[in-house]
């Protein structure tokens, strides 16, 4: 599973690469107490630039260097400043096992630059934060800051590498299969077997890859780069790991943008069944309020739901041909497929409808082809850090959420869908199954505390999202006290992505963290749904 948001503007993305699905505290903050750190601006030392200056931390050390390697050319890379973090895997043994994270700053576009820069955290969990530099230069985030991208334990350019591509493999084979049957399952939980003794062998301590010590590796950044104050935008499970950075690590911290809302005390597979839900109601219900989409598509959810009944029980098989790839690919089209789907389809919104309307004819081509398309991407093999996943997954999420509650949940969203659907949350299939094999402990219950803060914070939803519903961020902005919660309507998950309303918000919040110019809500319409012969 990932949580991952889209790629700026491409075409298909969040077909999800992941295995597991798609794309939710102990470390005491007295590790930087006392610890002396350079006034705020985006210099490391007497008028040196960011990250130009090595620096310890407690048990943590900075050193610039080279940028870090990239499985996709990275232009702004050239004109970053870079260097890595070396951390001890875990922060209990503070003398034993070092890790090394990549660091890339990337320059503010104006000469004068605010004192206080921006540090992303990247989605998944999993993904690594180099990557997603293009997304946040494509929506203006370096305006007027220096961003700080920092690989997370484990990830891409991170060392050691927990990415387990045998997985990824496995999705693309797996399209040939019944999506929820006990055989895909078995085989999906010997690949993630396979990823685990692979970890274990690089000498890595599963237990060390989790959302506590990230935020722990955070802390330690901010310090190690002599910065006194800095704002964070997360996207995604960047969130979920945000609002415990909030509240295990306040310190330095000005300002707080999350988009895509994962509440770290209610991540689980189960939270994605009513997430599902929200995302495609939302787009349901813009093409019943749009008349010719609504009269060429009527009762689109009602369509959906009975596909969905009837694939599960007679799935239909079909042969597509993807970019790249020599041999036409078989596709297996059941109930489950078809909810996972849509899930990352919402990101193509105006072709959903018609989509439906073909598979409900007896042609699953665009669906198909689409589906094929995530899994055998070059951009879905070896990309994702399965071992930070996992870690995520199986000490956060699944010890507070059992199987029982995800088939409630799935039955409280969608009733009449059959069980063998709701044992499977949404891109998230045999997690509880896969977290046996991986075996790490629970993390301490407090994990899923609900995080209480004043920091100014820019909570982010969005209308068509069916990864990380918009009541999500509603429920996180309760509890913060000056928060500015909007939702923006008719994008799919992290609406940064895509949304240039979205972006436009985002640079006014770090201006401006109390008071954001929200005006460009009012002015968004709906897409123009496809409308097929």
């Amino acid at each position: 599973m990932s949580l991952r948001p889209p790629r700026p503007r491409r075409s298909v993305r969040r077909l999800p690469a992941a295995l597991a699905g798609v794309t939710a505290c102990a470390v005491t903050a007295g590790l930087v107490a006392g610890l002396v750190a350079t006034p705020a601006s985006a210099r490391s030392g007497a008028g040196a630039p960011l990250g130009t200056v090595a620096r310890t931390s407690g048990n943590a050390r900075f050193v610039p260097g080279p940028c870090p390697r990239t499985a996709d050319p990275i232009p702004a890379l050239e004109t970053a400043r870079c260097g890595t973090l070396t951390v001890p895997e875990k922060r209990a043994r503070p003398h034993g096992r070092k890790i090394t994270l990549a660091v890339a700053i990337v320059p503010a576009a104006t000469r004068r630059p605010a004192s206080d820069p921006i540090v992303w955290f990247a989605g998944g969990p999993g993904d690594d934060a180099v990557s997603e530099i293009p997304m946040a230069l494509a929506g203006g985030l370096n305006r007027d800051r220096d961003v700080i991208f920092m690989s997370q334990r484990g990830t891409y350019s991170a060392t050691p590498v927990l990415t387990c591509p045998n997985i990824d493999e496995f999705n693309a084979r797996a399209l040939g299969l019944v999506y929820g049957a006990p055989l895909t399952g078995r085989l999906h939980v010997a690949e993630t077997r396979i990823c685990r003794a692979h970890s274990a062998a690089r000498g890595a301590d599963l237990s060390a890859y989790n959302s506590t010590e990230s935020a722990a590796d955070y802390a330690d950044l901010r310090v190690a780069l002599g910065i006194r104050r800095w704002n964070v935008f997360g996207i995604s499970y960047g969130t979920d790991l945000a609002l415990l950075y909030m509240r295990e690590h306040p310190q330095g911290i000005r300002s707080v943008g999350i988009d895509g809302i994962l509440p770290p005390s209610l991540a689980g597979p189960s939270l994605t069944w009513s997430s599902a839900r929200e995302g495609f109601d939302g787009l349901f219900r813009a093409c019943a309020e749009q008349p010719a989409c609504n009269r060429r598509y009527p009762n689109l959810s009602a369509t959906f739901e009975r596909l969905v009944r009837r694939l599960e029980a007679r799935p239909i098989t079909t042969t597509v041909r993807v970019p790249g790839q020599l041999a036409p690919a078989r596709v297996v089209i059941d109930g489950g497929v078809l909810v996972n789907w849509l899930t990352s389809a919402t990101h193509l919104a105006a072709g959903v409808p018609r989509s439906l309307d073909e598979l409900a004819h007896g042609n699953p081509q665009r669906i198909a082809e689409q589906w094929a398309g995530g899994k055998l991407s070059p951009q879905a093999v070896g990309r994702l850090a399965h071992g930070l996943a996992y870690g995520v997954f199986c000490s956060e999420w699944t010890p507070f959420d059992s199987q029982a509650d995800v088939i409630r949940a799935g039955r409280r969203a969608f009733p009449s869908f059959p069980r063998s659907v709701l044992a499977n949350a949404p891109q998230l299939p045999f997690l509880h199954a896969d977290c046996r094999a991986w075996n790490v402990p629970a993390a301490p219950r407090s994990i899923r505390e609900v995080t209480r803060s004043d920091i100014p914070t820019l909570v982010m939803s969005a209308g068509f999202d069916a990864q990380t519903g918009a009541s999500n961020g509603a429920y996180a902005a309760r509890t913060l006290s000056r928060s500015t919660a909007v939702t923006v309507p008719y994008v799919a998950h992290v609406a940064f992505a895509e949304s240039p309303c979205a972006q436009k918000i985002t640079t006014s919040f770090f201006n401006t963290p109390t008071a954001p110019n929200t005006r460009c809500l009012a002015g968004l319409r709906p897409p123009a749904f496809e409308i097929g012969p």
